[in-house]
């Protein structure tokens, strides 16, 4: 997978694909949120959030990605429901920086709950 691959993968909730691509010392922050630190400690968010989105109906937009260097941003939306009725709408960016082994560095993410069901 490319860079650009693996960032818009990790932002579409396909953490799967991705979790071969994080480097061992890895950083995600989710600005205001939390911080996970260790590729062991993301792949755990993960999957506490892969299993949040088993149980909702995700609907993934993306708007922009921008790339450089080692650099991928990527912005979008995510609407969340549940039987037909919208439970939240996230306005997202991510932030993706690789290491000189084209492995995910770090991670800085935020997520804006615009509207609720």
């Amino acid at each position: 997978m490319t860079k650009q691959e693996i960032a818009l993968a990790f932002s579409n909730g396909e953490f799967e694909k991705t979790t071969e691509f994080i480097a061992e010392n890895a950083v995600w922050e989710v600005v205001e949120e939390n911080t996970f630190i260790g590729k062991e400690a993301i792949i755990e968010n993960c999957n506490q959030v892969a299993a949040y989105f088993k149980s909702v109906t995700t609907d993934f937009k993306t708007l922009n990605i921008i790339a450089q260097d080692n650099k991928i941003v990527i912005n979008g939306t995510a609407e969340f429901s549940r039987n037909g009725q919208r439970i939240s709408f996230v306005s997202a960016c991510d932030l993706y920086e690789f290491n000189e082994n084209d492995l995910i560095q770090r991670i800085t993410s935020y997520c804006i709950v615009t509207a609720q069901g």
